[in-house]
């Protein structure tokens, strides 16, 4: 899958993304590990999913308890988290009790509990949601999900090499590639094929940069235009210009047994097909009555 961006530079700009990238950052910049780069970076971290907004520090404490007893590395990803939570994780993270990072999950609605659920399956963990009759009180460490490496500025959110198992993972590719076939949406379906990718392991993007605005968005539309013909011709195929389609077909009008007017039809059709690829020859320059089959 590959996803087209606005740059805030002037240039084009490529980048692959391994794992599953996704655009929120962190909530509070005092979750930053690294001040050079304005990035946090937490390495084997417990992931914590939830659908509900964290404001209150008593729904997540007896979580928290639970967690340090196992890590002191955190991901939390949640509706959002505010107020005295919020307050109570930044004094912990700069006291160095515990090496946590917050963000808020991305998308709305149900697509919002759609990339949820891919994300608990890729890290195996849970999406603790009040809908399955799950409050944050009732986490246990068996809920949390696992990665590698946690990357997140202020703008995005990076989980490599999650933790689920393989046959989870391949079940849910296998899901949202039967949701594919099934939708008549193309924006529908660009959503879907970018949750099957970043599940199934990377995601290109292509930055686009420009002086103007105006500039910026005429590039990026010819960007999503020719990424829209490079799509159509992976999945259906491309025909070759230059009268050559034309040429290569002439063999099966050979084949043809016919007789009478339908053979007088088949060398019309015959002679009619050889003429694009003749003209071009003599717009060329050359002898046109010379083609090879």
């Amino acid at each position: 899958v590959i996803t087209v961006e606005e740059s805030k530079g002037l240039k084009y700009e490529t980048e692959y993304v391994e794992g599953m990238q996704f655009d929120r950052g962190y909530i509070s910049a005092y979750f930053i590990t690294n001040a050079e780069k304005m990035e946090t970076v937490i390495e084997d971290p417990y992931i914590l999913i939830t659908d509900k907004k964290i404001s209150a520090m008593a729904d997540l404490l007896p979580a928290l308890e639970k967690i340090l007893q196992v890590s002191k590395n955190l991901l939390i990803v949640a509706e959002d988290v505010d107020g005295e939570a919020l307050a109570t994780l930044v004094v912990n993270k700069l006291r160095g009790t515990i090496n946590i990072l917050a963000i808020k999950a991305p998308g709305f609605g149900d697509r919002r509990k759609a990339m949820l659920e891919d994300m608990a399956i890729l890290t195996g963990g849970k999406v603790i949601s009040e809908e399955v009759g799950r409050k944050l009180d009732s986490v246990t460490v068996e809920d949390l999900g696992r990665a590698r490496r946690v990357t997140a500025d202020k703008d995005n959110t990076t989980i490599v090499e999650g933790k689920g198992s393989d046959e989870a993972i391949k079940g849910r590719i296998k899901q949202i590639k039967a949701q594919i076939e099934e939708t008549t949406s193309d924006f529908d379906r660009e959503k879907l094929q970018e949750r099957q990718a970043k599940l199934a392991g990377g995601v290109a993007v292509i930055k686009v940069g420009a002086a103007t605005e105006v500039e910026l968005k005429e590039r990026k539309h010819r960007v999503e235009d020719a990424l829209s013909a490079t799509r159509a011709a992976v999945e259906e195929g491309i025909l070759p210009g230059g009268g050559v389609a034309l040429l290569n077909a002439l063999p099966v009008l050979d084949k043809l047994e016919v007789s009478g007017d339908e053979a007088t039809g088949v060398d019309i059709v015959n002679k009619a097909m050889d003429e694009p690829i003749r003209w071009i020859a003599e717009n060329a320059g050359r002898d046109g009555s010379v083609k090879g089959r």
